[in-house]
């Protein structure tokens, strides 16, 4: 079929109609998509022989607590809201409902759904091989529910989860029940452990990850991880029921109240309210004070790159030529040579002559990965912008002018038949990695900003990198953003990260991360010649061609006339669009998301090249124009020290 199609070919849909294909068919959708999606040979073992694939959690979900619903309503509500997030996983699907009070009349219920990415849902549960009458040579059942919903070993409780679970082999070994776990999933971890723990089971966990538990007994648990990697919404229901979902899309029409759920949060039934279970000591500037160690860095950082090779499909790294996803490519083909693995191919895309394309070409050559480069024009962005907003449920301008690229590009990834690929995000942040990082007056302001922007992230690069990417059933994978290398960086003395131009130190933003990857390795290979180590930060919406963001604000300026904006206050009196460009993308949002609920999920205020608003105060330029009412520019361009600086205020 063709690539990425949104409805079934006519033949096919002739076929559905007949009886007598429909069991062909379903048979041949199934083989079809898991022979696209992975090569045979992938599944090999070193004998040759193949081998079940460890259950992935890479999906949508959603759930709700109490609803007034009877189970059947309930069912086909749920069944009817997961279809909206489907996209995320196309390759199985799971409804599980329990009573909040067991064996009441009229109980209130609470349900699961879930929507999964996977290739092959491989059961190792002895109870369903029993009851399935699975025995001789054919002893794996492929249930078409991907073993989601999850469940505790008396299946009183049930998980539903999207995420990976890094640190699962340690939580085996701290679950006391000796009883075999039913499937290799990572994430079947979560549902044990809440069974011996409760409410501390999020803070135990090291991954990335948004889910729900129900149980037989009215208990509902759902948390979403540190920094939001995963994208978690949740919402208030006329009935009083709370729903909890990846998306916004499929509560709209259920909830009168939505908001996205913080990272490093739970809620529980047992309080009804959002708890904060991740504080790193970091978020304070006071406990910022270690002294830089370069090893400890680099070490700390390759840790978290191998802890997300965990896949048992075709995954590759999204390069754009830049330090950050250079860093990772880099790293990812060394731990694979050293083990005797295929090298990951790695993808990049951007306008013909953007600055990333010959840039990811260099990298690319130099780490000898085989290289997959993808033009997309002015226009062709514009066509997509309506299908990005609708995806990424947002009207933020940066974060639209960024997820365009990176849209189209997962589209193309996933119809080569990868899963799973690497990116860079969260390294700006927590390093001071942006250009106007450069006007920081200060180590302790340029700390609290960090803090700013990494507790911010979920509404921007987080939501941009899930949404785009998870829009065609891709994951993606941020090895800066994991816990431990947070703590290492974050614990820094912030002057460490402060920008000295000229100096034979700290001369270029993130000089620390640069500094600890510009050495050889153990086998005396360097990571990355210098001229890339030492590029500077070029944003992700700049580098995919700088007529890009150019033909986005020319399209945006034919399509809102000066009278429509000029009464823009009348017509979005929360968020007034500063741009046409931001008044463009804002009609687009309110056409799939017309609540007052929905907008309020959109941060807003001032910025410069990604800035927070309190940054803006750092340049009396900038201050100026912000308090004129002026809206500042996001591109790293409007910065004076880029190299291809505009003049913008």
């Amino acid at each position: 079929r063709d690539e990425g199609a949104r409805q079934s070919p006519p033949l096919v849909s002739i076929m559905a109609r007949e009886p007598a294909y429909r069991f062909a068919l379903l048979v041949g959708v199934l083989f079809a998509s898991a022979a696209a999606a992975l090569p045979l040979d992938a599944l090999k073992t070193p004998t040759g022989r193949f081998s079940p694939l460890r259950l992935k959690g890479g999906c949508g979900f959603l759930g709700v607590y109490g609803s007034s619903l009877d189970p059947q309503s309930l069912r086909m509500k749920v069944l009817e809201m997961s279809r909206l997030i489907r996209h995320r996983g196309p390759d199985g699907s799971g409804i599980h409902l329990v009573p909040l009070e067991k064996d009441v009349p009229g109980s209130r219920h609470s349900a699961l759904g879930h929507e999964r990415l996977a290739i092959v849902g491989a059961m190792d549960d002895p109870q369903e091989r029993k009851e399935a009458k699975i025995s001789g040579q054919h002893d794996k059942l492929h249930t078409l529910s991907g073993n989601q919903p999850l469940f505790s070993h008396d299946r009183s409780l049930a998980l539903a989860v999207n995420g990976e679970i890094y640190n699962h082999q340690e939580l085996k070994k701290m679950v006391k029940d000796p009883t075999p776990w039913r499937t290799k999933s990572d994430c079947e971890s979560i549902i044990h452990l809440y069974a011996e723990v409760g409410d501390k089971v999020a803070e135990l966990l090291d991954g990335d990850f948004a889910f729900a538990i129900a149980g037989e007994k009215g208990e509902f648990y759902a948390a979403r991880d540190p920094m939001g990697v995963d994208s978690m919404y949740m919402g208030w229901g006329k009935d009083g029921a709370v729903w909890f979902a990846s998306e916004m899309k499929c509560l709209m029409k259920e909830c009168q109240r939505i908001e996205q759920f913080p990272p490093g949060h739970y809620w529980s039934h047992k309080t009804k309210q959002l708890t904060q279970y991740y504080k790193p000591k970091w978020f304070d500037v006071a406990h910022a004070t270690e002294k830089l160690n370069f090893d400890l860095i680099r070490d700390t950082l390759l840790k978290a790159i191998d802890k997300r090779l965990m896949t048992d499909v075709p995954y590759g790294v999204l390069l754009s030529g830049g330090l950050d996803s250079s860093l990772i490519a880099s790293c990812v083909v060394k731990m694979c040579d050293k083990i005797g693995k295929p090298r990951p191919a790695t993808f990049s895309i951007g306008l013909k002559g953007a600055p990333d394309l010959e840039n990811a070409r260099a990298v690319a050559d130099m780490i000898g990965t085989e290289h997959h480069e993808f033009h997309f024009t002015v226009d062709e962005g514009i066509d997509a912008v309506q299908d990005v907003i609708y995806h990424l449920e947002t009207y933020d301008v940066t974060t639209i002018r960024a997820g365009t690229p990176m849209f189209l590009l997962a589209r193309k990834i996933k119809a080569m038949g990868v899963k799973m690929v690497l990116s860079g995000e969260g390294a700006d942040e927590e390093l001071g990695g942006y250009l106007y990082f450069h006007k920081a007056p200060n180590g302790a302001e340029l700390h609290e900003e960090c803090v700013r922007k990494l507790r911010m992230l979920y509404l921007f690069d987080c939501l941009r990198a899930n949404k785009a990417t998870m829009a065609w059933g891709l994951e993606a994978r941020v090895p800066f953003l994991d816990k431990d290398f947070l703590d290492v960086v974050m614990s820094l003395d912030p002057d460490c990260k402060m920008v000295h131009k000229g100096k034979k130190e700290q001369f270029i933003e993130k000089w620390v991360v640069r500094e600890a990857f510009n050495r050889a390795d153990e086998n005396g290979k360097i990571y990355l010649p210098k001229e890339v180590l030492f590029r500077q930060k070029e944003q992700f919406s700049d580098g995919v061609g700088y007529d890009w963001i150019d033909g986005l604000k020319s399209h945006a300026n034919k399509v809102v006339d000066d009278m429509m904006f000029a009464f823009r206050a009348d017509r979005f009196p929360h968020n007034t669009p500063g741009t046409k460009e931001a008044y463009y993308s804002r009609m687009i949002f309110e056409q799939y998301f017309p609540s007052e609920t929905a907008l309020h999920t959109v941060p807003g205020g001032p910025s410069v090249a990604c800035s927070t608003a309190k940054a803006v105060e750092w340049d009396a330029e900038w201050k100026k124009a912000a308090a004129a009412g002026s809206m500042l520019d996001q591109s790293g361009r409007s910065v004076d020290v880029h190299d291809s600086a505009k003049k913008v205020f």
